[in-house]
């Protein structure tokens, strides 16, 4: 039999990225976590866990940590078909989904709080760029993402979502004082721009394919999507904001589209574990539904 509570040790090193996150998640001490640890990667005779900053599965770590994810969902499942499994009544199970910003702060969040209303389950939610979430997939960190990528990894489906459009805003007075002049590649190398984070390459992107080439472009770090509107409204620089986001604005004039008709339409797509659950298979549904009436069609 496989010693689940070491296995449970080994998912929460991967989701909190650390040993000492991981100990306060399962309400034990570091050394605790180590030593379960150790115990498994003694047992089937291999490291289980990089340790680094974040710690990282290896192949045999992730395929562990994937399991134990599903067999959570598949006990709570049981559970729900055979009461006398569970006298004190259903225990909620956790839910691990990685998603992008953007997606959490416009279509995302209305989705998951009608299926977690009714399921019994505890969501999880890490946060990363949409190319990015699906490597949180790859680790066994999580069971379901919005990625930005159409093939999955292996083990995983995919459905597409939709497109979420970007336009690129401003506030009046900032395009008065950057882009007196118009908006072409030396402006923009010299008038700052917001980004999320490292990874987030939007701007550039939009950036090439109006100039026809890379431009080096000052940027400001604003990672949240509320606040990245609000910067922008405050003049701190340019960014790409998802429409919904700022369309109140735009109608207002309280920001203004830097080139009109160069929205930038990003694809996103909806990948979970193969064969995981019925509580897969219904929040499967409801983020499909959400994403068909916020999106645009790819």
């Amino acid at each position: 039999m496989l010693d689940y509570a070491a296995l449970s040790a080994l998912s929460a090193v991967v989701r909190e990225g650390s040993f000492e996150r991981a100990a306060q998640a399962l309400f034990v001490t570091p050394s605790a976590v180590s030593q379960r640890i150790r115990s498994l990667e003694e047992r089937v005779g291999c490291a289980l866990v990089v340790r680094g900053q974040p710690c990282r599965p290896t192949d045999t770590g992730r395929r562990l940590c994937q399991h134990v994810n599903r067999v959570r969902l598949l006990e709570q499942e049981l559970q729900g078909a055979l009461p006398a499994l569970a006298p004190e009544g259903l225990t909620r199970v956790a839910l691990p989904i990685a998603v992008n910003a953007d997606s959490l702060a416009t279509w995302f969040a209305p989705a998951v709080a009608a299926f977690a209303a009714a399921a019994p389950v505890l969501v999880e939610l890490s946060v990363d760029d949409q190319d990015h979430t699906a490597t949180w997939l790859r680790s066994g960190a999580v069971l379901a993402a919005v990625t930005g990528t159409a093939r999955p990894p292996a083990g995983f489906n995919s459905r597409p979502l939709g497109a979420m459009r970007y336009l690129a805003a401003a506030s009046p007075a900032y395009l008065a004082r950057h882009f007196a002049d118009g908006v072409g590649a030396g402006s923009l190398a010299r008038a700052p721009s917001l980004v999320f984070n490292a990874k987030d390459d939007l701007q550039a992107r939009w950036v090439r394919r109006l100039c026809h080439r890379d431009v080096e472009l000052p940027r400001h770090a604003v990672p949240s999507a509320h606040a990245f509107v609000t910067a922008a409204l405050a003049g701190m620089g340019w960014g790409l904001h998802p429409e919904v986001l700022i369309a109140p604005h735009l109608a207002k004039g309280s920001l203004i589209e830097l080139v009109p008709d160069t929205a930038l339409d990003v694809p996103l797509y909806w990948q979970h574990a193969r064969a995981a659950s019925s509580l897969i298979d219904g929040l499967s549904r409801e983020v499909v539904a959400a994403a068909a009436r916020a999106l645009r069609p790819l």
